[in-house]
Order: C-alpha cells, then sequence, then structure tokens
C-alpha cells in the first residue's frame, strides 16, 4: 500500500515536502494558522492539483479565488501530476485572512517523486509487472481477488548440488531465476534528490526467514543478483542514483504456509528524510506489496497420470513387466527404482506424495517425502528432487512415527461441491484413530498441521486405525467417469463379496476354489460362507467402511450412486483385543493403480465360474461400463504377503489441474 503523510504549514518559515506520484497528501492549514484568522485562500503550480472538501460549499473572495473557513473538519489534498525536474519546482501559497488584520500568506515548496513497488497482483505472469491501482498490500481470494503469488523454490536446478536452491543464497543459473516472483521498484526523482533521501526495502522480523529477495545488479535480466533480504536480514538500504530508474528484485519463498505461517509475506520500501544530520531519520512515504506462498497440491486420480513410480525388488520382475505395460497402454512414463537404491523397500506409495506447487508464470512439481523412512528414505531427495522438480517433507526424521505416517493414508478426492460449498481441488483424505486412546494411532500432528494449512484442499479425517497397515487406500480409491461428477468412488465391500458368493454357491458353485494356481492354502466358496469366525471378522470391516462411507457422503456430497462396491474380504489378526487389526483375505482389489482409463487391479485368485475368476468378472461388470479397462495383476508374492498391493508398491505424477488454486475461495 502506498501511504503518504500529512504536511503542516506554517507562515512564519517556508515549508518543503516530498509529495509521491499516486498518492494523495494531506494539507494540515488549520493546526499553524494565525490566531486571529477566520478563513484562507489557496492556489498552487501548475503541477499540482489542489482539492479543498467542505460543506456548505465555499464562499468567494474579492479577488475571485476561493476562500474558506478555518475548521477542522475541512480537507485539502494535493496530488503532483508528474515528477519534479528539480527540488522544489513546484510551490502552493496559503493566505489566511481575518476580520481586522492583513492577510498573512504561507509557502510550501513540493518536489515531486515516483516511488513504485510493482508486482503481479493481477496474476497475469506476464514478465514485468506494472503499477496497479488497486492497494498491492491486500490479497485476496476468488476470480476477482488480486495479490502476488511466490513460490518456495524448492527444487534443486543444479544436479550437482547437495541443497534445494532456497537453502543456499545464491542465484545458480537463469533456470533459478524463473523460479522466482519479479517485484520492480520504479523511481523518478530530481538528480540530487538521494543526497537528502534513502530507500529501504524491508520485511517484518517475523517473516524474514519465510523470504529470501535478490537484487538485480547487472544489466542484463538475471546476469547478477546479490541478497538483500532474507533470514537474519530484515532491511536493506538502497543506493540509487536520481533520475528515472528501474530496479528488478527476483523473491524466493522459503518455507510453505503451517501452523505458525499463513503463507502472507509483505514486502515493504521506505522513503526517508535524511537532510538533518542531527536527527533520526523522519519517514516519508511507503509502498507495499504482499504475496502469498503458494500451497502445495495434490492431484487425484481423475488427473490424467504423466510418470509411474515403481521399485524392482528381488522377486518381482513379473509385477514390472504388468506396470510397464499398463502405462504404455496409458502413454505414461515409467521410472524404476533400482534394488541398490530401495534397499528391498517397495512401497513406493508409502514413501512420498507428488503433488505441485503454481504461480501464474511457474507451475512446478513437488514431491512430499513421508517420515516413515525406511529403505526407500533417500529416493525422493536423491531421485525425484532436481532441476524444475521440488521437494518438501514434515514431520519428525526420527522415532514417534506409526504406519499411519506414510503416505498409502493420504489421498485426494477429484474435484467436489458439497451443498453450496465448492471444492475445485478436491479434498485431502486421511486416516486416523476414531478418539483418542492409549492404543490408537495417529498422523502425526506435524502432518496434519502441513496439509490442514494449505487451505485449498480442506482435509477430510478418516477413520483407518480398524487396519493392521492403517492407510486409507486399502478401503477406497477414485476412478474417472464420463457422467454425473466425472468420478467414482469406489469401496471394499464384505458385504457385496459375501452376496457374490452367495449367488454363486445357489448356482451350483459352492465347491469352486479361492487361492486356486497358489501355494496358500485353497479355500472353497461354501467354506467360506460358513466360516463364523470369518464372518464376524467382515462383519466388523464392514461397520468400518459403512462409517467411513456416511463421513465421505457427507464430507464429499456424495450419494449412493455415486459409489461403487468392490467385492472385498478382510480377516482380523492379534492377540489382544485392543490391539487386533484387519487385513485384507485375498488381494485387495481396491488398492489399484489408476492411469486414466487404464487400471491395475490386484488379481484376487478368486473362485473359478465357467472358466473365469468370478470376483474379476464382477468388477469388470461394475467398471468396465464406464468405459473403464481392468488389467488384474499378480501382486500375490512380492506385495500382497507383505499385506500392501499394487497401489502401495507404486507412485504416480499426474497433471495439475488447470483450475488456478487463487481462483478458489477457501
Amino acid at each position: 500500500m502506498a501511504q503518504g503523510t500529512v504536511i503542516r504549514v506554517a507562515p512564519e518559515w517556508p515549508t518543503h515536502a516530498v509529495c509521491v506520484l499516486g498518492t494523495s497528501t494531506q494539507l494540515d492549514v488549520c493546526s499553524s494558522a494565525p490566531e486571529d484568522c477566520t478563513s484562507f485562500s489557496i492556489s498552487a503550480s501548475p503541477g499540482v492539483a489542489v482539492d479543498v472538501a467542505h460543506s456548505p460549499p465555499a464562499k468567494k473572495n474579492p479577488t475571485g479565488s476561493s476562500k474558506w473557513p478555518l475548521d477542522p473538519g475541512l480537507e485539502v489534498t494535493l496530488k503532483m501530476k508528474a515528477a519534479s525536474s528539480s527540488t522544489d519546482d513546484q510551490k502552493v501559497w496559503i493566505s489566511y485572512y481575518g476580520l481586522k488584520t492583513p492577510p498573512v500568506q504561507a509557502l510550501l515548496y513540493l518536489t515531486g517523486v515516483e516511488i513504485s513497488l510493482c508486482a503481479d497482483i493481477t496474476r497475469t505472469g506476464k514478465v514485468k509487472p506494472t503499477r496497479a491501482a488497486k492497494d498491492q498490500s491486500t490479497w485476496t481470494w476468488g476470480p476477482g481477488g488480486q495479490g502476488a503469488i511466490l513460490l518456495v523454490n524448492c527444487d534443486k536446478d543444479n544436479p550437482k548440488s547437495s541443497t534445494m536452491d532456497c537453502e543456499d543464497d545464491e542465484v545458480l543459473n537463469s533456470k533459478d531465476l524463473q523460479d522466482m516472483s519479479l517485484m520492480t521498484l520504479s523511481t523518478k526523482t530530481p538528480g540530487d534528490f538521494f543526497t537528502k533521501h534513502q530507500l529501504v526495502l524491508h520485511v517484518a522480523r517475523s517473516e524474514m526467514d519465510k523470504v529470501r529477495v535478490f537484487q538485480a545488479t547487472g544489466g542484463k535480466v538475471g546476469s547478477k543478483c546479490r541478497v538483500v533480504l532474507g533470514p537474519q536480514q530484515p532491511s536493506h538500504p538502497l543506493k540509487l542514483p536520481g533520475g528515472q530508474h528501474s530496479t528488478d528484485f527476483y523473491v524466493e519463498g522459503l518455507a510453505f504456509p503451517d501452523t505458525d505461517f499463513p503463507g502472507l509475506i509483505t514486502l515493504t520500501v521506505s522513503l526517508l528524510d535524511t537532510s538533518n544530520p542531527e536527527l533520526p531519520d523522519t519517514l516519508v512515504f511507503q509502498d507495499s506489496v504482499t504475496f502469498r506462498v503458494a500451497p502445495w497440491i495434490m492431484t487425484p486420480n481423475t488427473q490424467p497420470p504423466q510418470e509411474v513410480f515403481v521399485c524392482r525388488v528381488f522377486d518381482n520382475e513379473d509385477f514390472l513387466k504388468s506396470v510397464m505395460t499398463l502405462a504404455k497402454k496409458a502413454k505414461c512414463k515409467v521410472t524404476i527404482c533400482p534394488e541398490e537404491e530401495n534397499m528391498d523397500d517397495q512401497w513406493m506409495q508409502d514413501e512420498m506424495e507428488i503433488g505441485y506447487i503454481q504461480a501464474p508464470h511457474k507451475t512446478l512439481p513437488v514431491v512430499f517425502d513421508s517420515p516413515r523412512n525406511r529403505g526407500l528414505k533417500e529416493f525422493p531427495v536423491k531421485c525425484v528432487m532436481g532441476p524444475d522438480f521440488g521437494y518438501v517433507t514434515r514431520g519428525p526424521q526420527t522415532g514417534e512415527v506409526t504406519g499411519l505416517d506414510s503416505f498409502g493414508n493420504l489421498e485426494v478426492s477429484p474435484p467436489v461441491i458439497v451443498g453450496e460449498k465448492e471444492y475445485p481441488l478436491g479434498r485431502i483424505l486421511f486416516g486416523n484413530s476414531s478418539y483418542p486412546s492409549s492404543q490408537g494411532r495417529e498422523m502425526h500432528q506435524a502432518l496434519q498441521a502441513f496439509l490442514g494449512a494449505q487451505r485449498v484442499q480442506a482435509p477430510v479425517k478418516l477413520y483407518s486405525d480398524w487396519l493392521s497397515v492403517g492407510h486409507v487406500d486399502e478401503f477406497l480409491s477414485f476412478v474417472p467417469a464420463a457422467d454425473r461428477k466425472g468420478f467414482r468412488l469406489l469401496l471394499a465391500s464384505p458385504r457385496a463379496c459375501y452376496k457374490l458368493f452367495q449367488e454363486q454357491q445357489q448356482e451350483g458353485y459352492g465347491d469352486a476354489l479361492l487361492f486356486e494356481g497358489l501355494s496358500k492354502k485353497k479355500q472353497k466358496i461354501k467354506n467360506i460362507l460358513s466360516n463364523k469366525t470369518l464372518r464376524e471378522h467382515n462383519s466388523y470391516a464392514q461397520s468400518c467402511i459403512d462409517w467411513n462411507r456416511e463421513v465421505l457422503k457427507r464430507e464429499l456430497g456424495l450419494a449412493e450412486r455415486d459409489i461403487v462396491d468392490i467385492p472385498q474380504l478382510f480377516k482380523v489378526l492379534g492377540n489382544l483385543r485392543e490391539s487386533r487389526k484387519a487385513e485384507a483375505f485375498f488381494p485387495n482389489m481396491v488398492n489399484m493403480l489408476v492411469l486414466g482409463k487404464h487400471l491395475g487391479i490386484p488379481k484376487p485368485f478368486g473362485p473359478i465360474v465357467n472358466g473365469r475368476c468370478c470376483l474379476e468378472e464382477k468388477v469388470r461388470s461394475l467398471l468396465e461400463p464406464l468405459g473403464l479397462h481392468c488389467t488384474f495383476i499378480d501382486d500375490f508374492t512380492p506385495y500382497h504377503m507383505l499385506h500392501g498391493e499394487v497401489h502401495c508398491g507404486t507412485n504416480v505424477r499426474r497433471q495439475p489441474f488447470s483450475f488456478k488454486w487463487w481462483n478458489m475461495v477457501p
């Protein structure tokens, strides 16, 4: 915000003042007026516009110029029409009148200057921001909103560097500059103006560790930059020449929004009068620009896939081939993490979540590294972060983590409308315990706080602690659909599985075997249906899923027809009642890899009826009418036997939303 000052004039001596173009300066004509005077008149040089606001309308004095009563409620406003070519080249004359005294005159010398701090508050992404008529210190959401945007410079444009770009105080190259937001200071002053004045760029001490500002000092754009603001450096006096001048600054974010940081950073330039060496500097004018740090945004299964990540481990070669074939159908790149990098930790989904950050001028994929820190702990840092691929992490890096801190427990819905509230970027979903208890597990508060602080994908807490691994991807997924809301929610369903098996038994297939072709003990349909303990386990699992079903319907604005029940059975393991948890009885089909219309579904090894797996056939009948293509992938030995499935073992970078996050209203 451009803030000027109040000028007070007195008849005893001339007053000298600076007026900044584009601002209105208040003129106090009353406080030093001669005691016997009751009115005044005012005139000015051609370069000064004078406005006097008073009611009733002014009377005319004998000379024909306006005369106004001296009234504290009177407002006299000055505006400069152009920058001064020399100091004090504009004048304002104030004449005071009394009934019995001759007129007394006060003289004001004005110097007009242009001082303008500009950034892309209209969010056009243009290279050179121009001065906006609006207040640049306010940041507002929505399509009619305004305010500049800042990216956390969290990638690594120099592959040889050991740290993120925001962790050093250098501009490495032009690519590094592209991750920053441009801010321009325009000045136009008399040639000798800065012999008695000083401009200082500054940021609040509470924000200085969240931002770094580089000043371009070379003639060529980005050719040479030096740090002027940042951690431990809240202010910087600017050395500028007189005349007309433009100075570029490049601004990088150092921190994402979080519990103690709402994401707003205000940069201010202050004009100081330094003319009297015996007195402290006097504040003359301030102009500010407020930036909002871009939030980290997740992408749902409905966004087009761009790259699949998967690990190579001892016995998953066939699995790898299946994933690569599926990715080829979806025209999707595949990145394989070799054994020496993953250290036999194949759970790619649990290690990281890939989202993005966006400003009008730049979009950057960003990997969110979970605190689980097992064999894959170095993969996001060493192999994913790089040029134009950012990195962020939260939570304890040693100890204190539970299975719920892995990112199989972190999903996001497609865009939804709930009542009159729109969520154009969807809503984050993660699992917790049903209530705080000594046995209950919860996602770490640092992770929950970070996700909530991003604001644009308001999180929904689900109940996942009933599961042994404890991840939401064990009972839900989303797939694209051409009709209705553009997607379906898939939920694992013991109820649907028992119904299917009962139908098969009634049709005479009670002896059909589950797990046929595997070394695992086979199970007949009729034995599964008669197993009372298994029934009880799945009644419990169904009640937990039903609880989440109602939460999802309420928080995502879903109806029953938006949900597809995927047949699935669970078993409950554990000795103590309080610590008993559920896991999939056969490969968990809802834990699938979604690549556009191509689905990589865990092969369930269900009962063979008429030469086909009845579970696979049921799922095909549910999903293929939506235009989806089902591929069943054998993950039994390398994944299912280790309590995970296809989704757990893969990860996907997806296309960012076309919708711009700043156009929403949280």
